[in-house]
């Protein structure tokens, strides 16, 4: 092979980039200091643009394509050059591959609490994470603002700047946007979008488009999430004073069950207790009015003594029960006209229907189906 021949063969004659990777943003062809022989193939494939660099400026932009290198084609090449029409010599020039595809699944978020102002809450700490995807809008425009001459450049590079954007300029928006806190979960699509629009001029000064962005979470701190569960289930539970009297009538009714075939005067006595608390219970979550007069309170009121009764059940003494208890115990049908009861001031046991007080607890028994 002669000199002239072998000076030809080390001339680059094709120019291409087959891409196998997934993060690469700008990738510079590799010539090796050898020269590009006029009439070499240069094939731009889609989602990509081949960008010449001369002397460190950009020279000709190359979309999608098989082009045959010529002064016809390399325009702002020729005049940089001062080639004439028909230049067949071999020249050096920087080729450059961008990456014009989508990288999706990028990852953003916050990295500490941002505080907004709430008008429920007041200044409120949110935290917000999710993802996006972007690609190259106008390769020279990035090329130029961004990446420069070296030689090469993947999407790691660009995306903490991303992040950064989406989190300032974004968040700015939510803030701006008046979305109350306990709603923002119900407009992720609309706060997406508010971001996107947000920052797209930014992301145009770079020659990058977002093509979406997704919110996948918002949170609040997990001592204010704490105090608005407490607060949905106080409103699960709704008016306060009938769940604690409901609660205190089923305490009532286990009280009884446990009591049954026991000691009538102790199952008596203990829901008398239950009756009593029920009461005040719902007497604590009566509505108070501000205009009312306090009652006057000189001392505290006399003690009514309550008269005892003792009953007789299979041959023992029960007790001592009032007469309010007694009519729990009559309704339960744990109590008969004909049982023996005894009281302070009687001279011996009788039955409970000859008991004045008693015998009208009675007069509203129905009698005995026959």
């Amino acid at each position: 092979m002669g000199l002239f021949s072998r000076l030809l063969s080390e001339l680059i004659d094709v120019i291409e980039w087959v891409d196998n990777t997934h993060d690469t943003l700008i990738w510079k062809f590799q010539r090796n200091d050898n020269a590009i022989k006029m009439g070499a193939k240069l094939t731009v494939r889609e989602s990509q643009v081949a960008i010449f660099v001369n002397e460190g400026k950009i020279a000709d932009v190359f979309q999608p394509g098989m082009y045959e290198l010529t002064t016809q084609n390399m325009p702002i090449l020729t005049t940089l050059e001062g080639w004439k029409y028909g230049f067949q010599s071999p020249f050096k020039v920087d080729v450059y591959f961008v990456s014009t595809r989508m990288f999706t699944n990028q990852k953003w978020g916050t990295k500490n609490p941002v505080m907004l102002r709430d008008a429920e809450f007041g200044p409120v700490r949110l935290r917000a994470f999710g993802s996006y995807a972007f690609r190259v809008a106008d390769a020279a425009v990035f090329f130029r603002q961004i990446t420069g001459t070296g030689a090469g450049f993947n999407v790691e590079n660009i995306n903490e700047q991303l992040r950064n954007i989406i989190v300032s300029r974004g968040m700015d928006m939510v803030a701006a946007s008046k979305i109350p806190v306990l709603d923002l979960a119900a407009n992720y699509d609309e706060v997406g979008v508010i971001i996107k629009n947000n920052i797209a001029p930014d992301l145009a000064e770079m020659g990058l488009i977002l093509t979406a962005l997704l919110v996948e979470n918002i949170s609040l701190p997990p001592e204010v999430e704490s105090a608005l569960d407490k607060r949905t289930q106080m409103g699960i539970i709704g008016n306060l004073g009938a769940y604690a009297q409901f609660q205190a009538a089923n305490a009532i009714e286990k009280s009884a069950e446990n009591s049954i075939g026991g000691n009538l005067g102790a199952a008596g006595m203990g829901l008398g207790v239950g009756a009593a608390m029920m009461g005040q219970v719902g007497n604590i979550f009566k509505d108070n009015h501000v205009d009312a007069a306090p009652p006057v309170n000189d001392g505290p009121p006399p003690i009514k003594a309550e008269t005892q009764y003792y009953i007789a059940i299979d041959g023992k003494s029960e007790g001592p029960a009032t007469l309010e208890q007694l009519k729990t115990i009559i309704s339960q049908k744990q109590l008969s006209a004909d049982t023996k009861v005894w009281k302070k001031g009687m001279a011996d046991w009788a039955p409970a229907e000859s008991v004045d007080e008693l015998a009208d607890l009675f007069g509203n028994t129905p009698p005995p189906l026959a």
